[in-house]
């Protein structure tokens, strides 16, 4: 980020948006290989952490000033799934598998089950250079992200910097829209003195059961 860029930031201050972004997939998918490659541009390629890690990171998506504080989850094993209290958190997941392996792909399953319907999420199917090893298909990802009505990419820490501040600038996208579309239900309820369900319209592919199961 230029210099600019970071001095309009701070000129903004007043109104930065701040978006909480939890990061969830199984053991060495890359989640913190990803988080590290957004928040510096660097790709470290071994990481041996024993304890979720926390960032902030200031950066401007679509010309707004935006304050990220990412968790970068860490989970022990692959039976290890978030923690209530990480999932009441985050305002936005992003969902990072292996395209090499499938267990990483049912452990995203498992965990979607586990999160509020209504949060924003992407998906990533990360080590997409390493097609020789590939366990998971393309469409089986494109699948599943028409299933959760959510973004998508394969993409490759290790190559691509552009690409993985995408899926982060994706999901903060996500998370600022359904703000706005609450807080517009909410202005709606108070003037009509009512309280509406929250709607939300999905654009449904292939069914999950489409997959291959465990």
């Amino acid at each position: 980020m230029t210099s600019n860029a970071i001095r309009g930031i701070r000129r903004k201050k007043s109104s930065l948006s701040e978006v909480k972004v939890a990061v969830l997939g199984a053991p060495a998918v890359g989640k913190s290989a990803l988080t590290v490659r957004f928040l510096t541009k660097r790709y470290i390629g071994e990481y041996d952490h024993q304890s979720e890690n926390r960032y902030k990171y200031e950066v401007l998506v679509d010309g707004e000033p935006i304050l990220f504080e990412i968790l970068d989850t860490c989970p022990k094993s692959e039976e290890d799934t978030p923690a209530c209290e990480s999932l009441q958190w985050a305002d936005g997941f992003l969902l990072v598998y292996s395209i090499t392996d499938r267990r990483s792909f049912n452990y995203v399953r498992r965990v979607k089950q586990q999160l509020p319907g209504d949060t924003p999420l992407a998906l990533v199917g990360n080590k997409g250079d390493m097609v020789h090893l590939r366990q998971v298909s393309t469409e089986e990802g494109e699948i599943l992200a028409k299933d959760y009505d959510c973004w998508f990419s394969e993409l490759t820490a290790a190559e691509q910097v552009s690409q993985v501040a995408e899926a982060f600038h994706e999901l903060c996208r996500e998370v600022l829209n359904a703000r706005r579309v609450r807080n517009k239900q909410s202005l709606l309820d108070r003037m009509l003195g009512t309280k509406s369900p929250n709607i939300r319209s999905y654009a449904r592919g292939k069914s999950d059961s489409a997959l291959p199961r465990e």
